[in-house]
């Protein structure tokens, strides 16, 4: 018997997804029906991809909508881009909002890979110092041990630390690989399960909250924009982008512009709120599109703004990084090294004085 396949798990990468949604969008724009479009696409459809579009066209053959289909895959598509879809659908705009959910994924895929390429420094010298690391335990420690040991002479405690981890690396090692692959599973399934909980401290912290602010601002003023482009009531909008973002700040100040706009105030009124979080040149160019009525275009132009602030300041902390994880590596090596040579020094030393 086939095991059911449970969609909401199913993911598929940035690249797949825009792929899908540029294809879709591109044949709807040239007049083919959208059920033509998704059984065009599945004949080359592979893996979770082809699911997709098999559930996408499912729904269209039974009546159902795009955003219904949409919506089974929480992984793939949030509730924005339901939301977004749905409304498109209803006003007949469906090839113009799936142009703009593309163009949004693939601003979310160009951040993802800045970062990957800020942090792929940081992780190669952290890999590099792992390997001297164990080189240094495996190779040096256990030849000078055997000279320390037979001596009989006082060892500071950072010389004693690195003679006992080498010990377990090179004589335990079978129960050293056992325990070190548990520890890291485990680890892994806590930061998986309790993501949430365990990233809130790390998002204050002085570098990574100014960086974790505009990427909040930046989603939530381009998904906003999105929602009331494609026709939805700002009061359902504001309450859509409550999930893009991550720092309880802003979503606290998202939440009490949402009340402020359901009570007849402008937006800009509950943004000033939060002016201590919320830049004032954002307030100032929304409070203009609200006097314009072009809310969602002000909206926008705040959204590309902060993303090239956004650029500028990953941008920025990676130079930081840099030079700072040389020396912290630098400082790290040197101090095991410092671990090793110190007692040579103290029995040349002793010999001397004899």
């Amino acid at each position: 018997m086939k095991k059911a396949i449970n969609l909401r798990n199913i993911k598929i990468s940035n690249s797949e997804k825009i792929e899908l949604i540029m294809n879709l969008s591109t044949m709807i724009a040239a007049g083919i029906s959208i059920l033509s479009a998704v059984e065009s696409l599945l004949e080359d459809a592979k893996g979770n991809q082809k699911i997709v579009l098999q559930t996408l066209n499912d729904h269209i053959f039974q009546g159902k909508h795009v955003y219904s289909a949409f919506a089974e895959f929480p992984q793939i598509f949030d509730k924005v881009t339901v939301n977004i879809v749905k409304a498109a659908e209803e006003s007949g705009t469906l090839d113009v909002v799936l142009k703009d959910i593309k163009d949004n994924t693939r601003k979310e895929m160009e951040f993802n890979d800045r970062l990957k390429s800020a942090l792929m420094y940081p992780i190669l010298i952290m890999i590099v110092f792992v390997g001297v690391l164990l080189m240094i335990l495996v190779v040096v420690i256990p030849k000078i041990s055997v000279v320390f040991l037979r001596l009989k002479v006082e060892l500071p405690l950072a010389t004693r630390v690195l003679m006992f981890a080498s010990d377990i690396v090179v004589n335990k090692t079978i129960p050293f690989i056992l325990i070190s692959t548990a520890l890291i599973g485990i680890v892994g399934y806590v930061l998986k399960k309790y993501s949430k909980i365990i990233i809130q401290p790390l998002l204050s912290l002085p570098v990574i909250a100014p960086l974790v602010l505009k990427i909040d601002l930046t989603r939530f003023t381009y998904s906003l924009y999105l929602l009331l482009n494609s026709g939805i009531p700002i009061t359902i909008a504001l309450q859509l982008t409550e999930e893009v973002v991550v720092k309880k700040e802003v979503f606290a100040i998202i939440r009490k512009t949402y009340d402020m706009v359901v009570s007849g105030k402008n937006m800009s009124e509950g943004l000033k709120k939060g002016k201590n979080i919320i830049p004032s040149i954002m307030i100032k160019i929304i409070e203009a599109g609200e006097k314009s009525g072009t809310l969602d275009k002000s909206l926008h132009d705040v959204s590309e703004y902060l993303d090239y602030e956004v650029a500028s300041s990953v941008k920025t902390a990676t130079a930081l990084l840099e030079p700072i994880m040389l020396v912290v590596v630098g400082v790290l090596v040197g101090g095991m090294m410092m671990a090793i040579i110190a007692p040579i020094y103290g029995l040349i030393g002793s010999v001397t004085a004899k």
